[in-house]
Formats: structure tokens, C-alpha cells, sequence
């Protein structure tokens, strides 16, 4: 691979495997229904070049038992209301609490940082919906406000300040079922959305190898790619590097296989068209053994997390 290929794929690359660094996200962009969840909200940068000095979140209605986590060296302030409707939370009826979380400090605009809460999302909310959680980074003389919604059907990424949103997802129930070719059993093949204008993407998946022999990963199709292959990350020293596989990625026999973000993945190259959250896209993965097998790919937000049922 050449210098400069390899220079706009591990661009891309980064883009795919983290939310876009220009606004402000949440590092795991899905949530399971009327479940807890951890809130890890990412701060990338200031108010043109100058430092964040607070850091506001307003909780939606249908959001509770909100707990904000402490951070060093900031204050933190909960503001508690009452809700629109009570909420049943652990067989109790609950009809206040936080509304919004405060953090006032003192943030570089050259750093970036993490602010954390938990929250429970209710049964208000149901699978494919998407929660926004409006912020607002206030600076000296300047202000950020991550505030916009979406219209119905619109992209937020076309957004200009999009507020930050988590996805509910199916209940973990409702999991495909696993697929088998040969002695080879894939489960949950998933992608994440990529920016507008990226030409590359990814994708994942297990792969377990119940067999006696040994089988070989070695492309496959993607509808909207122009070729499909394997690609891995290691660091090397202090530098995170990407490259092909070659000769294709071994199955030994009784092992499984994990394709995720920032190790071993698919790469699906020369993208026609950017690949949006909610999509699910049939493709084929070619083995040496098994031969061409048919899947289906779930596109999840750009800061998704693989299924939570197979989470390490």
C-alpha cells in the first residue's frame, strides 16, 4: 500500500471509529430500552480557541434517576424538578429529579475531556427512538450551544450544532440469529455511519470455527463498496498503523474471532455513498472453505458500540 493511500485510509479509518471530533457526542451513542445507562459526553475543543469554562446538560423528559459523576478539579451543581409524569422505577413511582448537571471548571481549547452520568431511560422511550440531550459549553465571552433536533427523517449530521443523541436499541431478545456456513457460526455483522464525503467504512462481527479444519477470511461484497477487505490496526510503538492481512484472516479450529473497532475489521473500500444509522445492508464475506456466505449488516450511530451481549 502506498504512502499516501495508507495515509487517507487511516484518516478515514479514524473517522469511522470515533463520533466526528468537531462536536460534541457521547461515547457509546446506544442505549437498551428502559435500561440504565452510563452518559460519558465528550468535549473535543472550546469556543473558537478559547477555554471551556462550563459544561451544561439539559435532561430530557422520560430520563431519570440521573446521578452525575464528580470530576477533579471542576464543581458540580444538579439542578432537580418535577416531571411531567411519574415514571415507574424499580416498582416505584418516581416524579422528580435531576434536570439539569452543571460542570464548572477550567478546559484548554487545545484539550479534550470526558464528563460522566448515569441515567435510566423509560419506558416512554421505545427501540429505534433517539434521545438528544441538549448542551451548552459556556467560555470566556463565548458560548457553544449543541442544542439542534433533528426534524423528523432529517440527518443530524447535516446539522450545524447537533445535540448529542443515544439510540435505543431492540431489546437484546430480539438478536439475529447467529449464522452458520460449514463449520463457521457469524453472529451480528454491524457497521457504524460515516461522515459525509468518507470513502471508506467498517465492519464487524464474531466468527467461531466449530470444525476440525482450519478456514480463511478473504473477502467478500459490500452494495455500496467497490471492494471488500480484511484490515487490522496495531500499535507500533506510539503509532497506531493499519494494513491489509495478507493472504486473508486464519479461523483456526474451536477459535473465535472478533472483528471490531480498532483491531481486526473489514474494510469496505471506496464507499459510493455515505452509510447512515438505522441502515441494515446485505453483503457477502468469501471464505476459503465455506465459500461465499450472504450477510446483513446493521448500521449503528458513529460512536456505537458492538452488541451489548458480546461487550468485553
Amino acid at each position: 500500500m502506498t504512502l499516501s493511500r495508507f495515509g487517507a485510509l487511516a484518516g478515514a479509518l479514524i473517522a469511522i471509529s470515533s463520533p466526528a471530533l468537531a462536536h460534541v457526542t457521547f461515547e457509546n451513542g446506544q442505549a437498551a430500552p428502559n435500561s440504565t445507562y452510563k452518559a460519558t459526553l465528550r468535549i473535543p475543543h472550546g469556543c473558537d480557541g478559547k477555554p471551556t469554562l462550563k459544561v451544561r446538560v439539559r435532561i430530557p423528559e422520560g430520563i431519570v434517576a440521573v446521578k452525575p459523576m464528580p470530576k477533579a478539579g471542576w464543581k458540580l451543581e444538579a439542578t432537580k424538578g418535577a416531571y411531567v409524569r411519574a415514571y415507574q422505577v424499580q416498582g416505584e413511582a418516581v416524579s422528580e429529579g435531576v434536570t439539569d448537571i452543571i460542570w464548572t471548571g477550567s478546559l484548554d481549547d487545545g484539550h479534550y475531556d470526558e464528563f460522566v452520568f448515569q441515567a435510566r431511560f423509560t419506558d416512554a422511550y421505545q427501540p429505534g427512538a433517539t434521545v438528544f440531550f441538549p448542551v451548552v459549553q459556556e467560555c470566556d465571552g463565548a458560548v457553544e450551544e449543541w442544542t439542534q433536533v433533528p426534524a423528523t427523517g432529517e440527518d443530524p449530521h447535516n446539522l450545524k450544532s447537533p445535540a448529542p443523541g443515544v439510540k435505543i436499541a431492540a431489546a437484546q431478545g430480539a438478536a439475529p440469529t447467529p449464522m452458520k456456513a460449514g463449520s463457521l457460526t457469524l453472529e451480528q455483522p454491524w457497521s457504524r455511519a460515516t461522515p459525509g464525503g468518507a470513502k471508506v467504512g467498517g465492519g464487524y462481527l464474531r466468527i467461531t470455527n466449530t470444525g476440525t479444519a482450519p478456514d480463511r477470511l478473504t473477502g467478500g461484497s459490500f452494495p455500496l463498496a467497490s471492494k471488500v477487505e480484511v484490515h487490522e490496526m496495531k500499535l507500533e510503538g506510539d503509532v497506531m498503523r493499519m494494513k491489509p492481512v495478507e493472504d486473508g484472516l486464519e479461523i483456526k479450529p474451536g477459535a473465535t474471532v472478533e472483528l471490531k473497532p480498532g483491531g481486526l475489521h473489514l474494510m469496505f473500500l471506496d464507499l459510493k455513498e455515505p452509510l447512515k444509522e438505522g441502515q441494515t445492508l446485505k453483503g457477502t464475506l468469501t471464505f476459503e472453505k465455506a465459500g461465499p456466505v450472504e450477510v446483513e449488516y446493521t448500521v449503528r450511530g458513529m460512536g456505537g458500540a458492538a452488541p451489548a451481549e458480546h461487550k468485553h
